[in-house]
């Protein structure tokens, strides 16, 4: 009996040893459909995590040509309106969630002189718009 008990207690630490000594590969974790989802979830869904990954995918190669490919992409939302204003709503989305994104983002306009002339002409327009509906009433 006390052999038996022995001979367990051994396998059992075996065991417990080979199970800590295993590694992780990332390869088998992303294999699988939903722990790569999931993986995916907690990365887009946490800022730090969020912007590290799109460190990493801008130093590939796969994010340098993507983003090299600048024609490409602004011809893409041309002709597909609908994912732009996707796009545009995600930021602004973001933007209310986090305020060092909005602040880089109102500055990056403020610093292109077309953006202030847009945004400036459109202010324009709906100081005409409220003036006009006014008038109707």
């Amino acid at each position: 009996m006390k052999f038996l008990q022995t001979t367990l207690l051994a396998v059992m630490i075996a065991a417990l040893f080979t199970s800590c000594q295993q590694g992780t590969n990332a390869k088998e974790l992303l294999a699988k459909d939903e722990t790569r989802k999931e993986i995916m979830n907690t990365i887009a869904n946490d800022s730090t995590m969020h912007k590290e990954m799109m460190a990493a995918m801008m130093s590939g190669d796969h994010g340098k040509m993507m983003m090299g490919n600048h024609d490409s992409m602004m011809q893409m939302m041309k002709d597909n309106p609908g994912m732009m204003q996707g796009m545009m709503n995600d930021m602004m989305e973001k933007c209310k969630s986090d305020s060092t994104m909005c602040k880089n983002m109102c500055k990056s306009m403020m610093e292109n002189p077309q953006m202030m002339n847009m945004m400036q002409k459109m202010k324009g327009m709906d100081t005409m718009k409220n003036m006009d509906h006014k008038m109707q009433h």
